[in-house]
């Protein structure tokens, strides 16, 4: 239909041009015909001339008539023209009569050229048989029939040549014609989707550049459409990008890289996928990913390049964000263990190449989590993001700053230096600087808090070590120090190493050991001012196959830095249960202490496992008596108060061990449960000198009403000061040693006989 719509326009404006023409010449031709015509007196002439002339002139007036019936009238007019010239002057005019069908097949059609080429034809030949009409034919027979068919055939043969050549031409234009708007139309959808779509999109072709250099270089390109998306995203009017290069819109801070490898594609006429950093109008950076498609011509030369960008900002910012929580530590900010691992890594496997001595820093925050629970988290961790801040501040940019839990930090010192000597002094200069940073109070909401550090170091490389290695001698250096005092620093050695493998064969023997019942508890008696037997504490104790014992002061911090505490712990409760059992059976009723850690303690399941302790053995609450520390009644006052109050209703008495040594304060004393305080061995031992710091506690536990037990009573002279000053109980080697319970029995039938 558009096609049709096309051709018809086309004849209508050819149609009109003709009129113009035939007017124009008529009136140059016409009238002078006319003036001769006139002079000879051949007034038909100049009657069909003057005829024709304003015939046409009223076809050409009337516009807005239908097209075909103008069409016909100045067809018409040409047929009348040619018969009045056939018949005044004679057979040259048969060239009119050719006018008609070659003009109706170019104005109208096959149809009316057919019709019109048969009217001409049938014309001519009944003309010819007109007296008027003198066709002689020399050479033919002197017959006006056969001249006049011989005349008509000749003439219908030259007009139809001339008038199916112009229908045939007309119907492959039309056929043409089609077939274009066909494609003018997908041309159009193609351009309009191009122009509506989502991706940005530039039309770029090939600029034919100096002699030898590549056609297919970015600077070689020149754009020639943009699309709505990349106005939209880029801030660019259309004139403003078209004739620039394809890859204008790069910045400072595009990969370089990237645009080479490109421009490396574009040169070998490759398509080419990349994402780069543009920047828009305003100068703002954008992440677009772009791909580039050559386009080559028959011959196989490029001539245009296509590129479709989409945005990637948001991709690019959970990328980021991915690998923020991946690599990074969310609180600081600061590279996690994952990331400094890996750079640990790569810096041992450029080690044999660089040659030189590098450093790692354990660091852990002295007494952190006091800070921690006594004023909440929000403050720890306001703490740990400005320790973070002051320790990046203080490293080189090839140097890394790790938060990998906690309160611990690692720094890495890269490249300190050539020799163990200078990277050592270099590594000891650098710690000492983080541990006076550290030491400066942080300002947190206007409250200043103290903290200190203590500090791990070990040089790299060593061979045939990891990371984890490396990382494992600057956390035991950091135990070092910490073990020295804290708020110091210590460096990894040999022997440091050997004294952790050893507390890790200990650790898996004392599990073994607990497996397999080797553990046993061994009783020491407590006495009175009159020495009679009062109570007594059970003590625990690790056997060896030659007879000795290692000592709980060895066994016992391991247990707890394990974890296995809390499984000695909940034995030794069952065995006191046992042992409280045995005496009452033997008739010596003798209240047992045992202790008991504070990760035991807080197990949620505590109470109860003392409810079934005491069920198992048959054993009255009376019989026993719990040793807590003050700490644990400090970090978790609320909840050891509420965990006492339920066991205290069952019978169980409280003893705070150690007293003296933690947190002492009146203000839990009065509120929680307790039964007894425990003197500590530092005290008695050196008695004349904690003359009074004795009194003072002996003293306040009167006044509260608390009995008073003193531990490590070793000579006369101690028992005689505790005696005199009204000490209820008294324990140490001046009485007896710890004994096993059958020794403890006959220990008590010996006092008693």
């Amino acid at each position: 239909m558009a096609a049709s719509n096309d051709l018809a326009h086309w004849r209508g404006q050819v149609f009109d041009r003709l009129l113009q023409v035939v007017l124009l010449l008529g009136c140059v031709t016409a009238i002078p015909s006319a003036l001769l015509a006139a002079s000879e007196a051949i007034w038909s002439i100049v009657a069909l001339d003057l005829l024709a002339i304003g015939w046409i002139g009223v076809i050409w007036h009337l516009r807005a008539m239908p097209y075909r019936w103008r069409v016909w009238q100045f067809l018409i007019v040409a047929y009348l023209v040619g018969v009045g010239l056939l018949l005044k002057i004679g057979p040259v005019s048969q060239i009119y009569m050719m006018l008609m069908p070659v003009l109706a097949a170019l104005l109208l059609g096959m149809r009316p050229a057919l019709s019109t080429l048969a009217l001409t034809s049938l014309t001519i030949f009944f003309l010819g048989l007109h007296p008027d009409v003198a066709l002689h034919l020399p050479g033919t027979p002197d017959s006006p029939v056969l001249r006049a068919l011989i005349v008509a055939l000749n003439f219908l043969f030259i007009a139809a040549v001339l008038t199916l050549s112009c229908a045939f031409l007309l119907r492959h234009l039309e056929d043409s014609s089609q077939t274009l708007s066909q494609l003018n139309a997908e041309l159009r959808l193609t351009a309009t989707a191009l122009a509506r779509l989502n991706d940005m999109v530039m039309i770029a072709e090939v600029l034919d550049g100096p002699p030898g250099a590549g056609a297919g270089t970015v600077s070689a390109t020149r754009i020639i459409f943009v699309n709505d998306a990349f106005r939209r995203s880029s801030g660019y009017a259309r004139a403003e990008v078209l004739g620039r290069s394809l890859l204008f819109q790069q910045g400072p801070a595009t990969d370089a890289g990237e645009l080479a490898r490109i421009a490396a594609a574009m040169a070998s006429a490759q398509p080419a996928r990349a994402e780069l950093l543009n920047y828009n109008k305003a100068g703002k950076a954008y992440w677009v990913e772009a791909e580039l498609v050559p386009f080559t011509d028959a011959d196989g030369r490029q001539t245009h390049w296509v590129a479709v960008e989409r945005e990637i900002d948001e991709r690019k910012r959970s990328e980021a964000d991915i690998h923020r929580l991946a690599f990074y530590d969310v609180l600081t900010g600061l590279p996690n263990r994952r990331l400094l691992m890996d750079r640990i890594a790569h810096l041992l496997a450029a080690a044999p190449r660089d040659q030189s001595i590098s450093a790692l820093m354990f660091i852990d925050l002295d007494h952190f989590k006091h800070i921690n629970d006594a004023r909440g988290h929000a403050t720890g961790d306001a703490l740990l993001r400005l320790a973070g801040e002051r320790l990046a501040q203080l490293m080189r940019k090839a140097d890394t700053v790790a938060r990998i839990g906690g309160d611990e930090f690692v720094v890495l010192l890269a490249h300190l230096a050539d020799d163990l000597h200078g990277a050592a002094h270099a590594a000891a200069q650098v710690a000492e600087k983080i541990r006076t940073a550290i030491a400066r109070d942080f300002d947190i909401e206007g409250q200043s808090y103290h903290c200190s550090a203590s500090i791990g170091v070990t040089l790299l490389p060593k061979a045939g070590q990891q990371a984890h290695d490396l990382l494992r001698e600057a956390d035991i250096a950091m135990y070092r120090a910490k073990a020295e005092g804290r708020n110091g620093i210590a460096f990894f050695e040999a022997a440091m190493q050997a004294d952790v493998e050893r507390r890790l064969t200990l650790e898996r023997a004392l599990a073994r050991a607990l497996d397999m019942g080797q553990l046993c508890m061994h009783v020491q008696p407590q006495v009175d001012r009159d020495g009679r037997v009062t109570g007594a504490e059970m003590l625990m104790r690790w056997p060896q196959p030659d007879g000795s014992f290692i000592a709980p002061g060895i066994f016992i911090p391991i247990a707890e830095e394990s974890g296995l505490i809390v499984r000695l712990g909940h034995w030794a409760l069952r065995e006191a249960c046992r042992a409280a059992r045995v005496l009452a059976q033997a008739g010596r009723p003798v209240a047992l202490s045992v202790n008991v850690s504070p990760a035991q303690f807080r197990q949620p399941d505590f109470s109860s496992r003392v409810r079934a302790a005491l069920a198992e053995h048959g054993t009255p609450a009376a019989a026993l008596i719990l040793e807590l520390t003050e700490g644990l009644l400090i970090d978790q006052r609320d909840a050891s108060l509420a965990r006492m109050r339920e066991l205290a209703a069952l019978g169980i008495r409280f003893s705070i061990d150690d007293f003296g040594t933690g947190y002492s304060s009146l203000s839990y004393l009065t509120s929680m449960p307790l039964y007894e305080l425990k003197i500590d061995k530092r005290f008695i031992d050196d008695t004349p000198r904690d003359t009074a710091i004795v009194q003072a506690i002996l003293a306040m536990a009167r006044h509260l009403g608390l009995r008073v037990v003193a531990e490590g009573v070793e000579t006369q002279e101690q028992a005689d000061f505790l005696v005199a000053h009204d000490c209820d109980g008294l324990q140490g080697y001046l009485y007896a040693r710890p004994m096993p319970l059958a020794d403890f029995l006959a220990w008590l039938a010996r006092q008693q006989a």
